[in-house]
């Protein structure tokens, strides 16, 4: 058995041999130099592809809504992607230096055996956002059909599906499209990503134009004080707003700080996925939430009411712009979709049984499990139960940033990562398992309150649930610390 190194700028190219087959498959081995060919620009690409979404769109109003100006939400909303870009560099490392996916850079902190439980856990969040967005870009579809047939396929709503015949069509035609790029893979992906960023940043602009010449200037919004300021209706309460409200945002990415190895480990250098994250992130979010708050701000002078919606906004538009609008929206929610939702759980599920799953079956799998889901219920049911989910894999990156600089000083043996016989076990690694269940347990008061199975949180349970994502992060990967030391791993 043996391996060999050859290294380039930081970066590993390994050649191995002696692997355990159930282990791995040709989706899971490190890239090779062809396949590093992610410059900082299809880094940021893929980014602002994932950011201009109606997710990202409808954050401003939810700060808004709480009280905040729409200086202080736009504030926060970068404010929190400065924060979670460090855990996406960070984590981004070991993509670019091993060429390795998330799965399995997750052997070194959990085992072999054990890296399948954090995997299927990101998947499963994925895979209710996968189903949710694809329900979104067919509403898109829906109402352009409509639009241009004089509502041709509005209809009766089917007793069992819970919508009619021409909105499943409509779902079921935008789902179909996902399912062409991930027959093509992630090159596929990453060239959607690439032409699509400059569409979707004009078509913001564009809109934000509407906005200013349709409302001559944004309207009222932008001027309306905070709610927290002297003599406001919530005078002295920004800081209790403020804090879950940055947790939140905080959260809004912080699942793909776990699984953005999938993508760096396609990038050229690190410098390459620092800088491409570092343009691609904070900046496009705090953006596109200024024209959210902008157009929306500009809707109360046009329309006589604030529209957050971009669709219900579209449908009142008017004209061929409706058209170009949603057809704006449809591409925004495919590349959002295809990156955030596909890519982590077709990892994940390839990760349960790489003998025989490979990504792109693993990405089938994920578009059935988000068909089956029935989506259009289950985005009016759990939100809230995906977000606190997702808010609990925080110690996940704990653990895995504590065991990659701190246990292992970014060293890792490659080979062995798919080698039962190698130093990260032939099977759970209880220091990692044991962290994560103890960076679990401080929110779980708060995770089930705010998902309806106990009573909300009070005193310090609720205090910490505020701090969810950090909490967790920092609890678990200080318990990895201590137990892999005092486990010998």
């Amino acid at each position: 058995m043996s391996d060999s190194y050859e290294v380039e700028e930081g970066i590993h190219y390994a050649s191995l041999s002696g692997l355990d087959p159930d282990l791995y498959n040709e989706d899971q081995l490190p890239t090779t130099r062809e396949q590093r060919n992610w410059n900082w620009v299809s880094i940021a690409a893929l980014w602002v592809g994932m950011v201009v979404c109606i997710p990202t769109y409808l954050l401003a109003s939810y700060l808004i809504g709480a009280g905040m100006s729409w200086d202080q939400a736009v504030t926060t909303i970068l404010l929190a992607n400065l924060i979670v870009l460090f855990p996406m560099v960070l984590v981004g490392h070991a993509g670019t230096k091993y060429g390795i996916p998330f799965p399995v850079l997750l052997r070194s902190s959990f085992g072999p055996t054990g890296a399948k439980i954090p995997a299927v856990a990101r998947g499963i969040v994925a895979c209710g956002w996968f189903g949710i967005q694809t329900w979104v870009g067919g509403s898109a579809i829906y109402v352009i059909i409509n639009k241009l047939s004089g509502g041709a396929i509005d209809g009766d709503i089917i007793g069992f599906l819970g919508i009619n015949l021409g909105q499943f069509i409509c779902f079921l035609a935008f789902w179909a499209l996902h399912l062409y790029f991930i027959k093509n893979g992630t090159e596929s992906i990453r060239w959607l990503e690439t032409y699509a960023a400059p569409f979707l940043l004009a078509m913001g602009f564009a809109l934000l134009a509407w906005a200013w010449v349709s409302a001559g200037g944004f309207g009222e919004m932008l001027s309306t004080p905070s709610a927290f300021d002297p003599g406001g209706e919530k005078e002295g309460q920004f800081w209790g707003v403020f804090w879950p409200s940055l947790t939140g945002m905080v959260g809004f990415w912080a699942t793909l700080a776990l699984n953005i190895p999938d993508f760096t480990r396609h990038a050229s250098s690190q410098k390459d996925q620092i800088k491409g994250q570092a343009i691609g992130l904070p900046i496009p979010m705090a953006l596109f939430a200024f024209i959210a708050s902008a157009v929306t701000s500009a809707t109360v002078v046009i329309f006589g009411e604030p529209i957050w919606d971009p669709i219900a906004l579209t449908e009142k538009m008017g004209g061929f712009a409706v058209i170009i609008a949603l057809f704006a929206l449809i591409v925004a929610t495919l590349t959002t979709n295809l990156a955030a939702n596909v890519v982590a759980p077709a990892h994940g599920f390839s990760n349960l049984a790489p003998g025989s799953i490979n990504l792109r079956q693993g990405g089938y799998i994920t578009a059935a499990i988000g068909l089956v889901m029935f989506p259009w219920i289950l985005v009016n049911h759990i939100i809230g139960w995906l977000i606190a989910y997702s808010a609990l894999l925080g110690p996940i990156a704990g653990i895995m940033l504590a065991d990659y600089y701190i246990h292992r000083k970014q060293e890792l043996n490659v080979g062995d990562l798919f080698r039962r016989s190698g130093i990260y076990g032939d099977g759970i690694n209880w220091a990692g398992m044991g962290a994560l269940i103890i960076g679990i347990l401080p929110n779980l008061p708060g995770f089930l309150g705010s998902v309806g199975l106990a009573d909300p949180a009070t005193g310090i349970f609720a205090t910490i649930y505020t701090y969810a994502w950090f909490v967790g992060l920092f609890v678990a990967g200080a318990a990895y610390l201590v137990l892999a030391k005092a486990l010998g791993k």
